[in-house]
């Protein structure tokens, strides 16, 4: 996969970025290997080729420029050249305003691969699906097209539209989807109160003023609440990563102490520990994290460190694998930079997540639950027998009859519209259960 760049204005989300370094330096105090100049004028000869016979006249400053990206991309698919346009649009996703249609997105055998679409956004609203792969843009063929390339067609004023034709998996011809882009300011946390007791927070990615957005959240819905809390949904589902120190917050947030992540380069001595303070904002009470495959980067920190810290469980499905460290490093006046891969995160166990994810504590299946009519046949029971014995209390029993449906029917009607939300409520229930006879 080549890259992933977000396409509410192409910014560029890595597990970290690390703004304003200021110098290009070879690690440590090693000295540089001697070029290879046998390949140098190979690369200096294909220029002059280039100058002298291509169909059409070249500036060189483009032909640097492509060089330069060249170099960037074959190392891995989340170093790249920015330009002044794109170094911008990289510091403003950190801040969760972005123009365009609302999706993470990379390369896939030559076709725009979905890693997930971001909530409330256009893409999202008009039914772009995480492992939705885009053929064609409008009517152009996406197949020969760089990322970029696609990327920038994609791009528009708010108010446009366009065409996206998408093949997904179980669909027997491709679906056209047409999308109108919109500026896009992008909520990082929602939050909901699901049963008395029990809150479900999402977030969606992870931005400068994500953990605030959060602490505030958890705060004003604790208030809301009679009761003691019992237990917390934190869903990070289509979560495609964002800043580094907000996940370690969110991460701190729900820890008392202890490692939460570290990053490790080529240098012994690059090793960067981050730690928890002695906070848990919602005390101790059973916390599951709902994951799957969109759930990438600074997502997988939050959940690799709840994992190994024993703090939540994990459900799901298995993430996206996406654990390596990427620093901006500016190179010119004129607002060029450079995105750079220079170490490695690993979760509080040693584990690293580059490209295998975190797998969770208990996977779920995709399926669709439906209500079954209850009209049409009821469940025997002791009670509907003739001449059935009474247990002594017949009129409690009565009076049990005639209530009103449990709660539980919610539960139902939630594990129809949202299946792993409805199994995380419920395993949170039956923590809660254990927590109590436990006299915890």
């Amino acid at each position: 996969m080549q890259s992933m760049r977000n396409l509410l204005v192409g910014a560029i989300f890595g597990a970290v970025v690390t703004l304003g370094v200021s110098a290009l330096a070879a690690p440590g105090n090693e000295a540089p290997d001697a070029l290879p100049l046998d390949h140098l004028r190979v690369f200096s000869s294909i220029f002059g080729v280039i100058k002298g016979q291509y169909v059409e006249p070249v500036d060189d400053v483009d032909l640097l420029d492509n060089a330069i990206r060249g170099m960037l991309s074959g190392l891995d698919p989340h170093s790249a050249y920015l330009v002044e346009e794109d170094y911008k649009e990289l510091r403003e996703g950190t801040t969760g305003e972005f123009g365009g249609l609302g999706i993470e997105v990379g390369m896939e055998n030559g076709f725009v691969k979905v890693i997930s679409p971001i909530d409330d956004t256009p893409a999202k609203r008009a039914g772009i699906e995480a492992g939705d792969l885009i053929v064609r843009l409008d009517d152009k063929p996406v197949k020969g097209m760089t990322l970029n390339d696609a990327v920038q067609i994609m791009r528009g004023e708010p108010g446009s539209e366009i065409t996206l034709t998408v093949m997904r998996d179980g669909t027997d011809k491709p679906l056209k989807i047409t999308i109108v882009r919109d500026v896009i300011k992008v909520v990082s946390v929602r939050g909901r109160v699901l049963e008395e007791g029990y809150l479900y927070l999402r977030i969606a990615q992870f931005q400068v003023r994500t953990t605030a957005d959060l602490l505030e959240r958890v705060q004003a819905l604790r208030d809301e609440m009679e009761g003691s809390l019992k237990g917390m949904v934190l869903d990070l589902r289509n979560n495609p990563g964002g800043v580094l120190d907000a996940a370690v917050a969110i991460s701190d947030a729900f820890l008392t102490d202890g490692l939460v992540v570290y990053t490790q380069g080529r240098e012994e001595a690059s090793r960067q520990d981050y730690h928890a303070g002695p906070d848990d904002i919602i005390d101790g009470a059973p916390l599951v994290v709902l994951v799957n495959e969109g759930s990438a980067s600074a997502s997988e920190i939050v959940a690799g460190a709840l994992q190994d810290r024993k703090r939540a469980l994990i459900m799901g499905f298995a993430t996206f694998g996406k654990g390596s460290v990427q620093s901006v490093i500016p190179i010119s006046d004129d607002g060029a930079a450079i995105k750079l891969t220079t170490a490695r995160y690993y979760t509080p166990s040693g584990r690293s997540i580059q490209a295998e994810g975190i797998e969770p504590d208990i996977a779920l299946s995709r399926v669709k639950l439906t209500a079954l009519d209850e009209s049409d046949i009821g469940a025997l029971k002791e009670r509907d027998l003739e001449g059935h014995l009474t247990n002594g209390d017949e009129e409690e029993a009565q009076a049990r009859d005639e209530e009103e449906p449990a709660d539980g029917d919610k539960d139902g009607s939630l594990a129809e519209r949202d299946y792993a939300l409805g199994e995380a409520l419920n395993l949170l229930k039956g923590l809660h259960i254990m927590q109590a006879r436990r006299g915890e």
